[in-house]
């Protein structure tokens, strides 16, 4: 194998006789070949009917060369098995500005007439996709920058997003060609949705996190319906580095998911969990929890619910249908009774009967050290209630039975949890919370169980669980007197704090969140990178109490910014992600 760069260097000095001495004479060039038609898997590059590339394959790039600029360049596409200029299948006369970057794309198919057509209408004819004014390095320090390119001939218009984050591409048609879009160096999933962006039609990871300061190439690339097209190459999408080496993205086609068993029916004590069909799960018990499994995405999963001693399908007494995202994970929690009738009725008059709740984005790991959870409402005949931290905190407010709040991040530490009916009663119950130990985790808190056995069948007494992502559960107990006492005697926060902002990457609102033990003269703004303030969030006297306030940077760039909190002699300083 011949090295591309100085292969390529000498082919233009001794061919066309131009000097690549002189940098400002000289453009940079990069050379991609994504035509997917399997008579041109590989093909020879002839420029100026010299040979320039030999068996020059599908999927692959050059690293970007000096190339002679401000003179046409006659570029020769022919087949692999070329012996000259002669049998060049098409040709492209091209003239390169000095000192300029460009990205020369092969695409397309031979002979159309052959393949599938376009769906939009658009020429799939062999051609050169050019970008100009390309980089081989990221512009903005800290970033990583790409521009992406519709290559598919056969699929349609489509959305490009950045799952949670934000739309990369808007309506996007075959030989669409983006200008160069700036994101922090993370691990992403990509969605390829169509141009309503509702129906995700395939999924990827783009793992870019140790590409900071970088700059790529994206490329979709192959068939959609590969019998359709001669067999050729099927989809994917591809990133060519500055240096020519081509990655893939690899592709997500399953979800994660979680099963809790909170029904707390004893005619549910344990159940067969079928899926399509086949049993999934046998004797799954109450207050039992599996851990993260891969199950398959963008396909309808038919759920069954049997009897414990059920023999197969045909036993199932409730059906639940669902169609997971690629990449995303979940969490469904069986609750309900199997007879509401039988039952007491919930005292907000919500619908006890069996049913699935299904918690989607669901968390393995937590943010940073703390622990991410979210509270579930799953106890059938409890009314609404707050649930209050032993500070004062709340947590939720008038959650009623089925409710689901956020996912809410805490340090890994000990708790005292009050839930308490709305309004200015006291709380009827506690419970001490130990999340130490869980630095980086995620779990479910729930209620569980009846709060009146016996009106329910003598079923399973009330009670406040945790849910880890391994499937451990764990019993939270009922508190200390001192304990209690300890808790009831505060009512505000007990120190100063400063949360991360809520979601982070985010596009174009946030939520930023601080509590404060004491009244004080608050000043929170936000800052670029380079400490200039950018915007003032507040600025004014404010009570002890816990406080939430949503930024709009829809007037900024994208990019890291720094919040800054001063209350008093406390200050705390946090970054967080705009990505457009």
């Amino acid at each position: 194998m011949f090295k591309f760069k100085s292969f390529l260097t000498l082919v233009l000095v001794l061919l066309i006789g131009f000097s690549v001495t002189n940098a400002q004479d000289n453009a940079r060039l990069q050379v991609i070949h994504n035509a997917a038609d399997p008579a041109a898997e590989k093909v020879d590059v002839y420029l100026n009917g010299q040979l320039l590339l030999n068996d020059f394959a599908f999927r692959t790039a050059t690293p970007f060369i000096d190339a002679p600029a401000n003179v046409e360049l006659e570029i020769g596409v022919a087949p692999g098995t070329s012996s000259s200029a002669s049998d060049v299948l098409a040709s492209f006369k091209v003239t390169l500005m000095a000192g300029k970057k460009y990205v020369a794309i092969a695409n397309g198919v031979l002979n159309p007439v052959n393949f599938a057509s376009n769906p939009d209408g658009k020429s799939t004819a062999f051609t050169l996709f050019i970008k100009e004014n390309a980089q081989e390095a990221a512009a903005t320090t800290g970033s990583v920058e790409f521009a992406v390119l519709h290559g598919s001939t056969d699929a349609p218009t489509v959305d490009i997003l950045a799952r949670d984050v934000a739309k990369l591409v808007d309506d996007a048609p075959y030989g669409a060609l983006t200008d160069y879009l700036s994101v922090p160096p993370a691990d992403y999933t990509i969605d390829i949705t169509d141009a309503s962006g509702s129906v995700v039609v395939a999924t990827y990871t783009a793992p870019l996190s140790g590409l900071a300061n970088g700059a790529a190439i994206v490329f979709a690339s192959g068939f959609f319906n590969p019998a359709a097209n001669q067999n050729g190459k099927a989809f994917g999408v591809f990133a060519a580095l500055p240096d020519g080496t081509v990655l893939e993205l690899p592709a997500v086609t399953t979800a994660r998911l979680q099963v809790i068993h909170n029904a707390a029916d004893p005619a549910a004590e344990k159940v067969d969990i079928y899926v399509s069909e086949s049993l999934l799960l046998d004797d799954f018990a109450f207050k039992a929890a599996t851990p993260f499994i891969d199950v398959p995405a963008n396909t309808d999963l038919k759920v069954g619910v049997a009897p414990g001693t059920s023999s197969s399908a045909a036993d199932v007494i409730a059906n639940f249908q669902f169609n997971l995202s690629p990449g995303q994970a979940y969490i469904a929690i069986a609750n309900g009774v199997l007879s509401p009738g039988e039952f007491v009725a919930n005292p907000d008059g919500k619908n006890t009967g069996f049913n699935i709740f299904v918690k989607p984005m669901a968390r393995e790991k937590g943010t940073s050290n703390n622990v991410d959870f979210f509270i579930l409402h799953g106890s059938t005949d409890a009314p609404g209630v707050d649930v209050v931290v032993g500070n004062g905190q709340i947590l939720a407010q008038n959650l009623m039975y089925s409710d689901m709040t956020d996912y809410i991040s805490v340090p890994a530490s000990k708790y005292l949890i009050y839930l308490k009916t709305p309004g200015p009663s006291k709380p009827f119950i506690a419970f001490d919370v130990n999340l130490t130990g869980l630095d980086g985790g995620a779990a479910v808190v729930m209620a569980s169980g009846f709060l009146n056995k016996d009106g329910n069948k003598g079923g399973k007494g009330f009670e406040l669980i945790g849910v880890l992502p391994n499937g451990q559960v764990v019993v939270f107990p009922d508190p200390t007197p001192s304990s209690i006492e300890r808790g009831t005697e505060v009512n505000q926060p007990l120190a100063f704090s400063l949360d991360q902002n809520y979601p982070n990457p985010f596009n174009p609102t946030t939520t930023i969140s601080f509590s404060l033990p004491e009244s004080r003269l608050v000043k929170l703004s936000i800052y670029n990178v380079l400490g200039q303030e950018v915007f003032k969030l507040v600025d004014q006297n404010l009570s002890a109490g816990q406080y939430k306030y949503q930024f709009d940077a829809k007037s900024l760039e994208s990019g890291v910014y720094y919040y800054k909190i001063q209350a008093g002699d406390y200050t705390s300083i946090r970054k967080m992600t705009l990505l457009k």
